[in-house]
Parts: C-alpha cells; structure tokens; sequence
C-alpha cells in the first residue's frame, strides 16, 4: 500500500485536472465570463480555498487551461505534418491543422492566445507544450535555412491574425481557403 503523502498527491493532482477540464468545458458551453471560482468550485464540488490551494485565481485556470491546449494543438499539429511529409504539404498540412483547432475550439483559443497570462514565449522559460506547437511550425521548413524559425513565426502570425481576424467577421471566413494557399505558396520549401 502507498504512503498516505503519495495518496494525497494523486488526489491533488486529480482534483487540479478536475478544475483545469471544467474550467475548460465551462468555457467552451458558456464563454470565459462564465468561468468564475465559484462556479468552478460548485462544479468540481469543491470549496473556493480549495481552488485557491490550486491556482491563484482566473488568470492562472486560464494559463492552466492553455498549457493543456497547447499540448493537444501540439499533437495535432505534429500529426498533420508527419501526415504530409513531402515539402509544401506539410506546411499546408500544418496550417490547415492549426486553423480547424482554432475553428473547434474557440473559447481554447482564447485562453492559448487572446486572454491575458503569465505564459512566456521566445524565452528561456517557454513551456514545453509551447515549444512543441512552434517546433512543428519550424519542422515544416528547410533544416538548413537559417532563417526558419523567423518564417515559422511569420506563418503562426499571418495564421493567428486570420483566426482573429475571421472569427471577429473582419474578414470574410469564406476565402480561407485562399489565404492559406497564398500563404504556402510564399513560404514552403520546395523539392
């Protein structure tokens, strides 16, 4: 039988899991607004020191939530592209991933890219899953240009201002479909 100090961690690790996945479902049902501690705490059928035992408040669920995220936009990203090695696909592969998981996921979106956290990116303390979702942007171009992951970022960014920019009816979602291609066309590698 385990020590009573490893039941009480799992337990804890359960119930932070608990929090960051109805956080999460609130989120996508209801919109972040909805996302209050003491909705969460009804929901996961905790106390709001409980939850505060766990996260600082909103905006750490929220950094919580987009750590989550990116892991799965990292998976997802990385399936695409080994999906579509052959050059230019992956990249279209990759985009096309990113732009459905920004489409199916809106209120996810938000909490990775739009709602304010302490998650830091280009840094010495960038988290994993982040990196991972870049280094499948950066995968997708030449290993011997130099400057790939300045045109992996310039793809993230043209792809987040058109997920912005279309889910805000800027622009019109119906040419998508068009901007990706022109977008490629500019940028992948080429046998």
């Amino acid at each position: 039988m385990p020590p009573i100090s490893e039941r009480r961690e799992r337990e804890r690790a359960h119930r932070h899991q608990m929090i960051i996945r109805s956080a999460r479902e609130l989120a996508e049902t209801e919109g972040w607004e909805a996302v209050t501690t003491r909705r969460l705490a009804e929901r996961v059928e905790y106390s709001q020191p409980v939850l505060y035992s766990h996260f600082n408040g909103k905006n750490a669920i929220v950094a919580a939530v987009a750590l989550d995220g990116f892991a799965d936009l990292a998976a997802e990203l990385r399936g695409a592209r080994e999906a579509a090695p052959e050059p230019g696909r992956a990249l279209r592969a990759v985009c096309d991933a990113y732009l459905r998981f920004a489409t199916e996921r809106p209120a996810l979106y938000q909490a990775m890219f739009v709602l304010p956290t302490d998650l830091r990116f280009a840094s010495a303390e960038t988290a994993a899953p982040l990196r991972a979702c870049f280094d499948e942007f950066v995968a997708c171009f030449d290993p011997g240009d130099e400057r790939r992951e300045l045109a992996a970022e310039v793809v993230w960014s043209a792809l987040h201002g058109i997920t912005v920019l279309s889910d805000s009816g800027r622009i019109p979602a119906a040419w998508q479909e068009e901007r990706v291609g022109f977008l490629v066309t500019r940028f992948a590698r080429t046998p």
